[in-house]
């Protein structure tokens, strides 16, 4: 028996041994390749958000993250909430209906991404985007926004049409600005506020604007920033749990450099006071946005992963671009490319490389494929059996490159 007993504490001893090496060896292992991770990898576990809904507002590099919204529903094979029939926005500028959306009646609330133009109406937005659904938004600084839609929007807003440029337009607004004509000219006041689903011709007193702040952050998880725009992707990117090339990008409607008309001093202040509602909102969620970044992120790693990104965009670039940048209308080789142009704007685009693999190709393409021809191309995959959006392009990816 005492025998016996030793043999079996010996062996005890043993596995006790071999398990404490064991395990040392595995917290070695388990280090070595934390330590080859890189730096960005959250700390805590957590799962994508496939239900996402964002608000697109007009002029605020809104159709480039469109564009990472329809990739990543392609990734993970979501259903979008497309414009119905031949309309390219979801009734804009009409108050958004749940009818807008194509196959509502039959889909309901079983939609996981919805991200075309609507003004934005949360009852009939609920109707079909499920209860768990993420909402977010991107604002931009008034000033450059209405210089932008200015030129965007010169012939088709009566209040620019009849300007000679922008500043002659700011130095006397209510001269060429009648609020009743809303539908023509909402791109010239406050469009950001319109496009929230409120009235761009408000009185300003602090009760009201105080209410609709505190509203919109009630409807709205996240508000981002263009004009910090990687580090809105990486904020994005950190708050859905999304991977870093879920949130990777090349701008897209974007116009030339010769086309930006220079403010005044003057005309800038004028726009402060002509856009107040668009001004206090955009100052309030500039700060939110700040503060968001300090107490999820902080400035230290965020910067290191804007840098991160940057990276990884030169590299794809470098990948899938003949000149590694864009390019004007006139120089697109490849119409089916072609983005939308409009006004006085020249919007640029992107040539691709030749001799691309397939799957690199297919990568490519949807990088730098336009708001519009993106649109009808995924309506065409979701609704096989309905006429397609007429827009006179070839729908296949192939066709894309020839």
């Amino acid at each position: 028996l005492i025998i016996f007993s030793l043999f079996l504490g010996l062996i005890f001893l043993s596995g006790f041994f071999h398990m404490k090496d064991y395990s040392h060896e595995d917290q070695t292992v388990t280090f070595l390749q934390n330590l080859q991770q890189p730096l960005l990898t959250p700390p805590t576990s957590c799962f994508a958000k496939t239900n996402v809904m964002f608000l697109k507002t007009h002029k605020t590099a809104s159709s480039t993250v469109l564009n990472i919204m329809f990739r990543f529903a392609e990734r993970y094979n979501l259903t979008v909430a497309l414009p119905a029939g031949q309309l390219l926005h979801l009734g804009y500028p009409r108050n958004f209906m749940a009818h807008f959306v194509e196959d509502f009646e039959a889909i309901g609330q079983n939609y996981n991404i919805m991200c075309n133009h609507l003004r934005f109406n949360p009852s009939e937005v609920r109707k079909v985007m499920a209860p768990n659904t993420f909402y977010f938004s991107i604002l931009r600084n008034p000033i450059p926004l209405l210089e932008s839609s200015y030129i965007y929007y010169k012939n088709d807003v009566p209040a620019f049409r009849s300007s000679k440029d922008v500043n002659e337009y700011l130095a006397s607004p209510t001269r060429y600005y009648q609020p009743a004509d809303y539908r023509q000219n909402i791109y010239a006041r406050n469009i950001m506020w319109f496009d929230f689903g409120y009235d761009n011709n408000a009185e300003d007193n602090t009760k009201y604007t105080q209410a609709i702040l505190e509203e919109i952050e009630q409807n709205f998880h996240l508000i981002l920033i263009a004009d910090y725009f990687d580090e809105s992707m990486i904020l994005l990117k950190h708050t859905l749990c999304w991977d870093m090339d879920d949130v990777i990008y090349f701008k897209l409607n974007s116009r030339s450099q010769d086309t930006v008309q220079t403010l005044t001093p003057e005309s800038e202040e004028q726009i402060k006071a002509w856009c107040s509602l668009d001004w206090k909102l955009y100052l309030h969620f500039n700060q939110s946005f700040w503060r968001r970044i300090e107490e999820t992120i902080g400035l230290e790693v965020l910067e290191k992963e804007v840098d991160h990104l940057r990276t990884r965009q030169k590299e794809l670039m470098e990948t899938c671009l003949l000149e590694q940048e864009a390019v004007g209308k006139g120089h697109i080789r490849n119409k089916a490319l072609q983005p939308y142009q409009s006004g006085a704007a020249n919007i640029l685009g992107y040539n691709l490389k030749q001799g691309l693999d397939n799957r690199t190709l297919r990568t490519c393409q949807k990088m730098v494929i336009p708001e519009l021809q993106y649109t009808s191309y995924l309506y065409a995959v979701q609704h096989p059996h309905k006429k397609g959006k007429q827009l006179g392009l070839p729908l296949l990816w192939t066709s894309l490159q020839e």
